[in-house]
């Protein structure tokens, strides 16, 4: 049995659209490296006819494997369980939408050998719209400097992992989780290319602004406490304006009287602490939601079957 030296990781929602024009790209590539490789679909509950095409695909590709979620568990989870099953020295996770073209492979791999443990990837020209292109860089700032991890392109998931990284990353049970992120903290020498990028011309993306947001939540809430401390700052911050403003009321009062008509700015400052109030007991609610998350000890993912692994 030969072993592949590389792993392609692809997760797979109602991509049957995608997964032909992806697997005439992809396949060429991955014969043109002369190394023995493997290509593992997660098929994440997909509703269309993904399954039947990918399970065509371990009959007409040697060396590609499907594992078949029974529900949909997210794009993470599926990526989580094609690196268990994976056995290359380099694993590369690619999305099934070819946005990210896989023509940049053999880049990510010559990076892998140079002695990097990770190679992460910063879209060129990103065709998505405006607004997601705006959202992506907030995002990509706040989380950098809460996480103080370094991702210039934290929403790409074309990158590379040598074989360290992804065994480290097998030993964490975690129920959420965000993997550049959480790679990138078992990492000593990670680097980052530029690759292109293309708008979706196939099917939809399966990423709504719910989603989205949950993602990132998951990403700043999952590898660092700076919100609970940003929160406990602003509380102190908010208790030392709120004694000021009381003196100066105060001293007001003895100076020149009570006045009724301030009862409506009374209102405003009041009504803005309870909203401090109830921001900050969302942020202490997400934490103790991820603690609630693993103290069940529920499975993070259920595989019906696998096609194509012996």
């Amino acid at each position: 049995m030969i072993i592949p030296y590389v792993s392609i990781v692809v997760p797979v929602y109602n991509e049957e659209k995608t997964l032909q024009p992806l697997m005439d790209r992809l396949y060429p590539v991955m014969s043109g490296l002369g190394c023995p490789f493997e290509i593992i679909f997660t098929n994440d509950g997909s509703q269309d006819l993904s399954q039947e095409i990918l399970r065509g695909y371990v009959q007409r590709y040697p060396g590609v494997k499907v594992v078949e979620f029974n529900g949909n568990f997210g794009q993470h989870m599926a990526i989580l369980a094609a690196f268990e099953l994976s056995t290359g020295e380099i694993v590369i996770t690619l999305d099934a939408d070819l946005q990210n073209p896989p023509e940049e492979i053999p880049r990510m791999i010559a990076e892998i050998k140079k002695g990097h443990d990770i190679v992460g990837t910063i879209r060129d020209k990103r065709r998505d719209p405006l607004l997601r292109r705006v959202a992506s860089r907030i995002v990509n700032l706040t989380s950098n400097r809460m996480t103080g991890m370094r991702m210039s392109d934290c929403g790409c998931m074309l990158r590379a992992y040598h074989r360290n990284i992804i065994n480290n990353i097998n030993k964490c049970g975690e129920s959420s989780t965000f993997i550049p992120a959480l790679a990138q903290t078992f990492s000593s020498n990670a680097t980052e290319i530029v690759v292109g990028h293309a708008e979706r011309t196939l099917g939809e993306s399966k990423y709504s602004f719910y989603r989205l947001i949950r993602l990132n939540f998951d990403l700043i809430t999952g590898f660092s406490v700076v919100p609970l401390q940003l929160f406990a700052l602003l509380g102190i911050i908010t208790s030392l304006l709120t004694v000021g403003f009381a003196l100066f009321l105060l001293f007001r009062r003895f100076i020149i009287g009570a006045e009724v008509e301030g009862i409506f700015t009374l209102f405003a400052i009041l009504f803005f602490f309870i909203g401090i109030i109830i921001f900050g007991i969302g942020i202490v609610g997400e934490y103790v939601g991820r603690i609630y998350q693993e103290v069940r000890r529920r499975p993070r993912y259920v595989v019906k079957r696998t096609h194509g692994f012996e």
